[in-house]
């Protein structure tokens, strides 16, 4: 098989996981109560905006619909194959590739003006399937971050950092190490203004589970 047959193989699954990546949870939970999240808040399409502005269970369906938008970027579309594209790659690519894809549409979408959320629960998804083993320390890094400072966005962006120990620990292979380096890098990239923020003492804190406020 050609080399060219596998990169027009794997660009159709990426961009195929980009589209997917690119149906909001939000945009979608928003069109049922004719609201655009982005509007309101911060102006970002993401979960935290999302509980702060319309509540808690608006904010569950739209991660919900944004973890499993991830999770089947990972799981179902690298399996698809077209005859005369060809597949050379190694087996763990497609997984990766579609994965940060999807993670690229929820931040990118191009259905809402590319201009999403900030991609913490797609990449949640994707990781589901490639290293489910990570969420872990994953999660408790990202619920101690919280309670200690009340920063969801810091929260987000450490939990994210801890991918890269976290994959060198499990001996994850090249190729995944690469993924989470990226991806790390990534979620704090799309997190930027939340960095602007706490330096400026701007940055909103989640006071009913700051562990300061446990105690009034």
């Amino acid at each position: 098989m050609r080399s060219s047959e596998s990169l027009l193989d794997l660009s159709v699954k990426a961009l195929l996981s980009y589209l997917l990546g690119s149906i909001s949870g939000s945009m979608v939970g928003g069109t049922f109560r004719h609201v655009d999240i982005r509007n309101s808040g911060s102006g970002n399409a993401g979960g935290t905006n999302a509980i702060r502005t319309q509540g808690t269970r608006f904010a569950l369906s739209l991660v919900i619909i944004d973890i499993g938008k991830g999770f089947l970027a990972g799981w179902l579309l690298p399996h698809l194959g077209w005859n005369g594209l060809g597949q050379t790659y190694a087996q763990a690519v497609p997984m990766l590739v579609c994965g940060f894809a999807a993670v690229l549409g929820h931040c990118y979408p191009v259905w809402y003006g590319f201009k999403g959320g900030k991609g913490a629960a797609t990449a949640v998804g994707a990781l589901i399937v490639i290293e489910p083993l990570a969420l872990l320390p994953m999660f408790i890094t990202w619920i101690l971050v919280l309670v200690l400072t009340g920063w969801v966005g810091l929260a987000t962006m450490l939990a994210a950092l801890s991918l890269i120990p976290t994959f060198l620990y499990l001996g994850a292979s090249h190729e995944k190490l690469i993924f989470a380096i990226l991806l790390a890098l990534f979620v704090v990239f799309t997190h930027r203004s939340n960095i602007r923020k706490i330096l400026n003492g701007t940055e909103h804190r989640f006071q009913r589970i700051w562990i300061r406020n446990w105690f009034h």
